[in-house]
């Protein structure tokens, strides 16, 4: 679902071949593989993420497609030192930041990780964005189960619009921004919302937010909403923005 204005973002920050790039938080890999594309042989990019068998998806698929200007590493921001191994021509992070608690602090490292003038890119949600039409109660409920889940382990769904501020006080410069929001009437972008309750369900349970069986019903519900083709849903609004380091005095 996000590909396409992903590939548009690129587009506008202009990724050029040979450079070294970072995707932070690369889970398995599709962008990771879209930078590989972009930067040719002489290029380098770097996938990160904390989950091994994610990464071990993506170097399947790399090897499989004959990418070789790959390298997936596993990687924790939460705790990382000043040395990655190389300074970056661009950092990327998608989705990353809202589950952070300290989100400034990853935007530091992204600061260190980069040469002077180098591009940082994030893309992250804004839940208060996410909408149904009609009004769902089941909907309604589904977002606030959310909302709980992260903010109870120090995230912030609600981030996006905090991405040009986070890079401000983080010393970047040239901080530009903008919204998409894919939206629909069928297929992923609705059966998106079912999806994720079932794969927060254990969460929401072991929080004591709802019963199992309250769970079970949501998620019901949200499947006949999801195949209603009068019904529609949108996606959290994701705020996409970035910017760059100052270039060496």
């Amino acid at each position: 679902m996000m590909s396409p204005s992903t590939a548009s973002l690129f587009d506008r920050v202009a990724i050029s071949e040979g450079q070294l790039c970072l995707d932070v938080g690369c889970g398995g890999g599709d962008i990771t593989l879209e930078f590989a594309r972009r930067i040719g042989p002489r290029g380098k990019v770097i996938g990160a993420d904390i989950d091994e068998p994610q990464l071990d998806i993506a170097r399947r698929e790399s090897a499989a497609l004959g990418i070789r200007n790959v390298e997936f590493r596993v990687f924790d921001i939460r705790t990382a030192n000043d040395d990655i191994g190389s300074i970056f021509d661009i950092v990327y992070a998608r989705f990353l930041l809202t589950h952070l608690d300290d989100p400034s602090q990853a935007v530091a490292a992204f600061y260190r990780y980069l040469r002077h003038g180098g591009l940082v890119i994030l893309e992250d949600i804004d839940f208060n964005g996410h909408f149904t039409y009609p009004e769902s109660e089941a909907f309604q409920q589904y977002r606030e189960l959310y909302c709980k889940v992260v903010r109870r382990r120090g995230g912030d769904p609600n981030i996006g619009p905090r991405l040009p501020i986070l890079l401000t006080d983080g010393g970047f410069e040239k901080i530009e921004m903008t919204v998409v929001q894919p939206i629909g009437t069928h297929g992923e972008v609705k059966l998106l919302i079912p999806i994720t309750l079932e794969n927060i369900a254990d969460t929401v349970l072991q929080d004591g937010l709802a019963s199992r069986q309250e769970i079970d019903a949501l998620i019901e519900e949200l499947y006949r909403f999801a195949e209603n083709p009068r019904t529609v849903a949108g996606l959290p609004r994701i705020i996409q923005a970035w910017g760059h380091r100052p270039a060496a005095s």
